[in-house]
């Protein structure tokens, strides 16, 4: 998916300013296609300049208005042809799986704490789509297009669910791990017991 089509999409949802459009990506496509206000505002600025979409003209006084934007005949047949073509699943990057990979060699040492750290993003951003569900998708209204939009939120739920399952389920192969790692130090240190009595110390048992 490219930021272009992101914004052909919203845009054909309803036709809105820059400054609309980068809250509604902060509210929806944008936990799935995130976007910075500036980048948002270079690819209107582009897809303007390519005839696929253009600024509406404006209802009132001119100053202080914002410049809203809509789809042009172009840019709707630009997204059915990228809509219908056909891509290979992407190849998942996340650094978290890089360190768990390194600390096989390298030792556990600090890195429960981020992957607490993470299983708390988790089940935060999990929390976020259940609430959009319940509030935007009851099941009395999961009709026509809705069903799609609803088929992306499931996505992220379920993406959701298995990070915070398996965030946990790795949090305590960590924590094992570490309890393991501290006695065997212990152990190579002799401390793993109290130590033993000093031999001088003792009074003769045959006095």
């Amino acid at each position: 998916m490219s930021l272009p089509h992101a914004i052909l999409t919203a845009l054909l949802e309803k036709p809105s300013s820059g400054l609309e459009l980068t809250r509604r990506f902060d509210k929806s496509i944008g936990f799935f296609w995130p976007a910075t206000h500036q980048q948002i505002y270079r690819e209107l600025g582009r897809l303007e300049a390519s005839g696929q979409i253009r600024a509406l003209p404006p209802s009132g006084p001119v100053r202080g208005q914002k410049k809203e934007y809509e789809v042009l005949p172009e840019g709707r047949a630009e997204l059915a042809r990228w809509t219908a073509e056909g891509a290979e699943p992407r190849a998942v990057r996340e650094p978290l799986l890089l360190r768990l990979r390194a600390a096989a060699v390298v030792g556990t040492d600090g890195l429960a704490a981020e992957v607490r750290r993470h299983l708390a993003l988790h089940r935060a951003q999990l929390d976020d789509y259940r609430e959009i569900e319940r509030h935007d998708f009851p099941a009395e209204a999961t009709a026509g297009e809705n069903r799609l939009q609803h088929a992306v939120l499931r996505a992220g739920i379920g993406l959701e669910a298995f990070w915070v399952q398996w965030l946990a389920e790795t949090l305590e192969t960590l924590e094992t791990l570490e309890t393991l790692e501290t006695l065997e130090a212990l152990e190579a240190l002799g401390t793993s017991g109290p130590p033993p009595a000093d031999q001088g110390d003792r009074p003769d048992q045959g006095a």
